[in-house]
């Protein structure tokens, strides 16, 4: 064993009496990363408990507790008669150059081994200002989520003796009662023709799209999706290694002559769409393509995979039944959820395809995500079955709409010189095309300057950088007075912006 190790302990352990961790684990803690970057090599002495005691200005019990923890993990060993060491079990660790034994630990930035860096996920974020009015593209209030639903409905489950048993591993396939009251719900509202065996709850929409994605798209397979296109639903084809071909979208949705002119040219392996109301743009797939595409996919054996992220937030008419309540020959998958109609951080959505889909896209999720929130799957299911979910999306449809009316109504009475835009059918999001000279970086970077902050990036929504000048604005999760507060702060930066 060595001699005492010359380290200077009183300036390099920095203990914090006002930390809600106990002084001999900090010490404990301190030691150990001493340790672990070499400064204290193994078989060092250390120094006895009365005089660190002493240096640190601590009790002695505190440097005794210490060391017994110490000794406890195996990082030091007591020799009766010697003293204590740093046991001389542990590897011998080169030290790094001491900064003047400066106990700040460096920032680990750079991983010490290789892994794949996905480009295309890479998203800019934008900074955001704390006190500011922040505008999305189109999410659902959170303000308006029925909590006293939810949380009597989770009571009276977790109350229920009989219920503990949700806390044990489940279905990978998602929670029965859930599933047989999404048979009901889905087939009433839908039109959907289905069993419990063609669902598959998954957590969220977007985990449904990465499943299908998996189970379509491995090998560099094509998928068609529109020229304007929810960006994050490419990045989860592209990560899946597909091969992405665009088609042009107009007022009656995606294009499917241009489709069908490409399935001839070539095997097609899938085809994206968010038919009721397209992603970005809000327009609704008219009931011509609809008849169209599901022919196409049934001469031609691709799968649709239809995102029907709003369904239930249509306002000029009834809802137009999505495509898999006509899909008579198994070629939709058909993916939605509930974060659009109850809350974001509500992360339960559904996939629903033929049995053998579902079967293999289970498979899946079992390595992805063992399964979902069980009892808050538990809690939806009570919901839906007494009727809360569909009283809440009656009431917040109401709302939406009413928002839309007066979104729209200021867009044009105040920006109708710098913005062309449609009134949106349904959804929480008007399209609008800021007019050239005009730019989205420089308006933005205004607002800003108001506290009036668009949270997403304008140029996401150019797949394919035509360079429309098109953005997406979310009124949904505006009141009243916000969305005036809105407007107004535009208009007062497009008309100081002088275009020359």
């Amino acid at each position: 064993m060595s001699s005492p190790v010359v380290f200077p302990f009183k300036s390099n352990i920095d203990l914090d009496r006002n930390s809600n961790r106990h002084l001999y684990l900090q010490l404990c803690d301190q030691m150990i990363g001493f340790i672990k970057s070499g400064k204290l090599a193994p078989s060092s002495k250390l120094p006895g408990s009365r005089k660190l005691s002493e240096d640190l200005d601590v009790h002695r019990k505190t440097v005794v507790a210490a060391y017994d923890e110490l000794m406890s993990q195996g990082w030091i060993e007591s020799i009766p008669a010697r003293g204590t060491f740093i046991s001389q079990d542990l590897p011998i660790i080169s030290p790094k150059k001491l900064r003047g034994f400066s106990n700040t630990t460096d920032t680990k930035n750079t991983a010490g081994f290789n892994f794949k860096k996905r480009k295309h996920l890479i998203r800019k974020e934008i900074e955001t200002i704390p006190a500011a009015l922040k505008v999305d593209d189109g999410v659902p209030d959170h303000r308006l989520a029925p909590i006293e639903d939810i949380a009597k409905a989770y009571r009276n489950i977790t109350k229920k003796v009989h219920h503990r048993e949700l806390l044990t591993y489940g279905d990978t396939y998602g929670n029965i009662d859930l599933r047989k009251a999404l048979v009901i719900y889905l087939n009433q509202t839908r039109g959907l023709k289905i069993t419990v065996d063609n669902i598959l709850i998954t957590r969220g929409s977007q985990m449904g799209i990465y499943l299908a994605s998996q189970l379509l798209l491995n090998d560099k397979k094509t998928i068609i999706t529109g020229k304007t296109n929810y960006m994050t639903a490419d990045n989860t084809f592209t990560e899946a290694s597909g091969v992405i071909k665009r088609v042009s979208v107009d007022a009656q949705g995606i294009n499917t002559n241009e489709i069908e002119t490409i399935c001839k040219q070539q095997p097609i392996s899938a085809i994206y769409v968010t038919s009721h109301h397209h992603h970005p743009t809000t327009v609704t797939l008219s009931a011509e393509r609809r008849m169209h595409l599901l022919d196409l996919a049934q001469q031609y054996n691709f799968a649709i995979i239809e995102d029907d992220y709003d369904y239930d937030f249509h306002y000029s008419n009834a809802p137009i039944l999505p495509l898999a309540s006509n899909d008579a020959h198994g070629n939709v998958i058909y993916i939605g959820g509930f974060t659009k109609i109850i809350a974001p951080a509500l992360r339960i959505g559904y996939f629903i395809a033929p049995k053998e889909a579902v079967d293999e896209a289970a498979r899946l999720r079992r390595i992805l995500d063992r399964q979902g929130d069980t009892l808050l799957e538990q809690t939806l299911a009570r919901m839906i079955s007494n009727g809360d979910v569909q009283r809440h999306s009656n009431k917040v449809r109401r709302i939406y709409k009413a928002r839309r009316d007066l979104f729209c109504k200021l867009l044009q009475k105040q920006l109708g010189d710098f913005f062309d835009f449609e009134i949106p059918k349904g959804g929480m999001a008007v399209w609008v095309q800021l007019k050239k000279p005009y730019q989205w970086d420089l308006v933005m970077a205004e607002t800003r300057k108001l506290n009036l902050v668009f949270i997403n990036d304008w140029k996401r929504y150019d797949n394919d950088n035509t360079g429309h000048n098109g953005f997406r604005i979310g009124f949904a999760a505006l009141n009243e007075e916000e969305i005036v507060e809105v407007i107004e702060k535009l208009a007062s930066v497009l008309n100081s912006i002088k275009i020359t």
